[in-house]
């Protein structure tokens, strides 16, 4: 039976090897401390935290989310180690709330590795903390315990690490707020809106012994109808609720603003979203043989229509996956760590130096680690053969915003009269197994930029790439992305425009310009790259103003309030200190009024311009013309391996679809 704990109470724990789970309405950052008998914190090397994950025993997560998994496995903790403190702190400066009181309360349980709930702790009566001692569990005698604490900190993280008794606190602080800013920086984007049902209906494995489970998300806030914030993992997330969604985008708000009569605000909810529950997922498929897994089914995720459920299902097998990798790396590290101990402990005595008495106490302790990890093996084996069989079916039933640009259903698309809820950008992997992949898919309409690196350091294929060719390869993956954009939006609701200052990537543009889709030539020279950015800064302008004076009409009649994406070649070259500020401020403001940033350049070599490009590059989301290890999961944040998309060799299929995009813009007179 679960204890639930309030603030000062203890309950005894049945067993060392045990999770820590934090729900939370909002992104927080998790660690924990070490304490000796007397509660004291004997040095940095006892504390872990974004920055430093990883502790004898102990891990958590490397940077903040909504939710959090921390493992704890007492009998492995440092010699002398008799308490462990779970720290919550809300991150600074990633444009959140700066106190719990502001947020729903925080829930902590602690479980058993199969999932099972053995206490739980609702932080309630916290006001202006931005910073709790959750939770402590301490040993007394023989037997370990866990306390409900709920200790708050207006003074933010490093007050609370202070009364940890740590050195130096505020200069600690400030290198965990620097993880977790790092950590954003790499972050893909939140997960998908919850449902009534649960995140997604899984099908049964056979064997469920292995399989990370969670207990039933808390009760959380209705998801912001206009956010350009993209938060990040862990961070990660705003958490949704089972409200449909309601994406922001200036398609909708082209119709409000085009009657005269209108008077009201612009509407950016999506005119043609249902309201109504979302219906049940398909039953899944009979098992082939009983006691065995059954038959994936593509859609087996809720939601409002095939294409949600199938945005739903991917998103429930990129967390299956990176949970069971978890599962599989931390049971393995805990092999060797027990290896070690027990190595530790014979060698320790004299007696068992000499002779094959110390041979023997190796092998033994070899042979228990090779099977722990075996059965790991074996575990995570089966979660991935199950993940590969779902992957195999849902490829083929994802719709052309989902799918890649090898996918048959590209061949028979049709110009949309509606927006899709994602795009897909690109696909990852892990090195457990690099032929499961996982659609990367972004939320529609945009809620962060990007930036395609066109550097040599980001990864090894790049580095043995020429400068140039790997410059065009990137503006060939901007073009693509572009050319996917334009596809998936209805005829006139979404417009590029291209700045490329020295004119260099005539070639890799020659798709978008011969097929008349682009909202212009592409800008060169000083003059054109100020005429396009005066331009979209006024329309950034103008719509903030008409939403916040909920005068609609008032707009200008010949100002495009379709969404804009802008292309930008080169970067920052060409570029004098007023461009850069005006594109900080695309970046910044445009996402929420339908203004978007699709940068080209080499991240190293745009760092040579001083900090004030950093926000701007903290601002996008890093993507790569070829396969680099540089995003995060929103759960464990694994680095994942990102393999861009590519167009089959030979094919026509991207002259094919911007040939679409103009005749459906003929046929519509735009």
């Amino acid at each position: 039976m679960t204890a639930e704990l309030v603030r000062g109470q203890n309950h005894t724990l049945p067993q060392t090897r045990l999770e820590i789970r934090v729900s939370a309405g909002t992104p927080v950052v998790a660690g924990a401390t070490l304490g000796d008998e007397r509660g004291t914190v004997r040095g940095i090397e006892w504390i872990a935290h974004p920055g430093s994950p990883q502790l004898p025993g102990l891990e958590v997560s490397q940077q903040a989310a909504a939710d959090h998994r921390l493992a704890v496995d007492l009998e492995a903790l440092p010699a002398g180690a008799h308490r462990v403190t779970v720290l919550l702190a809300l991150p600074v400066g990633a444009g959140g709330p700066v106190r719990f009181g502001a947020v729903p309360a925080p829930f902590v349980a602690v479980t058993g590795l199969d999932g099972t709930e053995i206490a739980t702790f609702t932080l309630t009566d916290l006001d202006a903390e931005s910073a709790v001692s959750a939770l402590e569990l301490y040993r007394r005698q023989d037997a370990w315990k866990v306390r409900a604490v709920g200790q708050g900190y207006a003074g933010g993280l490093a007050e609370m690490l202070a009364d940890q008794g740590v050195r130096d606190p505020a200069a600690l602080a400030g290198t965990i707020q620097e993880a977790v800013t790092r950590a954003l920086a790499r972050s893909v984007a939140p997960p998908p809106p919850r449902t009534p049902e649960g995140d997604r209906v899984r099908h049964a494995t056979g064997s469920a012994d292995h399989r990370p489970t969670a207990p039933p998300p808390a009760p959380e806030p209705p998801e912001p109808l206009t956010d350009p914030a993209l938060t990040g993992p862990a961070h990660t997330t705003q958490p949704h609720t089972t409200q449909p969604h309601t994406a922001p985008g200036p398609a909708a708000a082209g119709a409000s603003a085009a009657g005269p009569s209108t008077g009201g605000p612009i509407n950016y909810a999506h005119p043609r979203r249902q309201h109504a529950a979302p219906p049940s997922p398909p039953p899944a498929a009979p098992p082939a043989q009983p006691g065995q897994p059954a038959q994936p089914v593509a859609g087996d995720a809720t939601g409002w229509s095939m294409d949600e459920r199938l945005y739903n299902q991917i998103w429930g097998m990129f967390e299956d996956l990176a949970r069971a990798v978890a599962a599989y790396r931390s049971a393995v590290d805990f092999a060797e760590s027990r290896m070690d101990q027990e190595l530790d402990r014979a060698l320790s005595d004299p007696r068992n130096r000499i002779g094959g008495a110390g041979d023997r106490a190796r092998e033994a302790a070899r042979a228990k680690r090779d099977e722990l990890a075996s059965r790991a093996r074996e575990a995570l084996d089966r979660d991935l053969a199950q993940l590969a069989a779902e992957a195999a079916v849902v490829e083929p039933a994802l719709p052309a915003a989902y799918a890649g640009w090898g996918n048959p259903v590209w061949h028979a698309h049709r110009i949309p009269m509606e927006i899709p809820m994602a795009l897909r950008i690109g696909d990852l992997h892990l090195p457990e197994r690099t032929d499961l992949r996982i659609p990367l898919l972004v939320r529609l309409p945009l809620e962060r930029g990007m930036w395609v690196d066109s550097g040599r350091t980001g990864s090894e294929a790049a580095a043995l790439m020429d400068t140039d060719g790997l410059r065009r390869l990137a503006m060939e993956t901007a073009v693509a992305h572009a050319a996917r954009l334009l596809a998936v939006y209805p005829p006139g609701e979404f417009a590029v425009h291209v700045i490329d200052p020295a004119g260099s990537a005539a070639g890799p543009l020659a798709p978008l310009v011969e097929a008349g889709v682009l909202a212009g030539p592409p800008a060169a020279g000083p003059g054109g790259v100020a005429s396009v950015l005066a331009h979209l800064t006024r329309r950034v302008d103008l719509v903030q103003m008409a939403v916040r004076a909920r005068a609609a009409d008032s707009l200008p009649p010949d100002l495009d309030t379709g969404e804009q994406l802008l292309v930008v070649n080169d970067f920052p070259h060409g570029f004098d200190d007023r461009a850069v500020t005006q594109l900080r401020y695309l970046a910044d403001e445009g996402p929420a009024v339908g203004v978007h940033l699709l940068m080209v350049a080499d991240r190293e070599e745009a760092s040579a311009y001083g900090p004030v490009l950093d926000p701007l590059w903290r601002s996008l989301l890093r993507i790569t013309p070829v396969a680099d290890s540089h995003l995060a999961d929103p759960w464990v944040g694994h680095a994942w391996t990102y393999e861009p998309l590519t167009i089959p060799p030979g094919s026509r299929v991207l002259e094919q679809v911007l040939a679409a995009v103009a005749a459906a813009r003929r046929a519509a007179g735009r």
